[in-house]
């Protein structure tokens, strides 16, 4: 398998399309995003192996997402047992992918620990969310910094791996490695995109919320209420149906003059 390196210009195009493939079936995509969700949180909840069962399955799930995404590309029509189709496809691989993300992040998460006095490691692991005193402090922010360069590498790896392992059989190990490969290939694109989800998911967003408060101080509550819907219905689903495109694109061209 040979990951294509695509133009720059093509990330702004994954977003874009990802909306497309969710105008197709709005409702069912929209309801497995939720119902993933709701299943994050229903597995959370549990004390002690909660967090690590999340992270286990967050590969199986993943892969049950791009599986509607791939369905609803395809014109096929979508039933909710969508949602765990992930479990019937190379589950031994994708549980290992599970587990290695799983050590890979306490080692990192361990390190700056030794920076911020274990605040980050404590809130992200043990729930324990830090005080205004730990958050503002200056080996906390290092911390978050060196945290988010040490995952940059990890969630190249990630990005592709549960689709390459369901889709194409490959072993958990090879997936990571061709998962990074594609996405070191195609870092231009990638910030592209990551500029055009920052854009459409954050900013233009805040500035439309920003001008109706303006125009109608009154309001600010309800414009806030109905931005979190768009965002919650319309947004994220089109995010997560982007990221099949970006699989899409790298592996499985559709266009060649794009």
């Amino acid at each position: 398998m040979q990951a294509l390196t695509l133009p720059a210009r093509r990330g702004w195009r994954w977003l874009a399309e990802g909306f497309g493939i969710f105008s197709k079936n709005r409702l069912m995509l929209s309801l497995a995003v939720l119902g993933y969700w709701m299943l994050m949180v229903l597995i959370n909840s549990f004390p002690l192996i909660g967090k690590f069962a999340a992270t286990l399955l967050f590969p199986v799930f993943s892969v049950s997402l791009m599986n509607a995404c791939r369905m609803i590309d395809q014109g096929n029509p979508l039933t909710p047992p969508i949602l765990f189709s992930g479990f019937r496809q190379n589950l031994r691989s994708l549980l290992a992918l599970g587990v290695v993300y799983s050590v890979v992040s306490l080692v990192i998460l361990g390190v700056v620990a030794l920076i911020d006095d274990g605040v980050l490691f404590r809130y992200l692991v043990l729930g324990n969310p830090p005080d205004d005193q730990e958050l503002a402090s200056a080996p906390f922010l290092l911390a978050v910094q060196i945290a988010l360069l040490l995952y940059a590498p990890i969630i190249m790896a990630y990005w592709y791996a549960p689709v390459l392992v369901a889709w194409h059989d490959l072993a958990a190990g090879k997936a990571l490695f061709f998962s990074f490969v594609a996405c070191a290939r195609n870092w231009r694109a990638f910030l592209v995109y990551a500029l055009s989800v920052m854009v459409f998911g954050a900013l233009l967003p805040g500035l439309l919320v920003g001008l109706l408060i303006s125009m109608i101080p009154a309001g600010g509550n309800q414009f806030s209420i109905l931005l979190t819907l768009l965002i919650v219905l319309i947004f994220m689903p089109s995010l997560y149906a982007s990221f099949y495109v970006t699989y899409r694109d790298v592996f499985v061209r559709v266009d060649e003059d794009a």
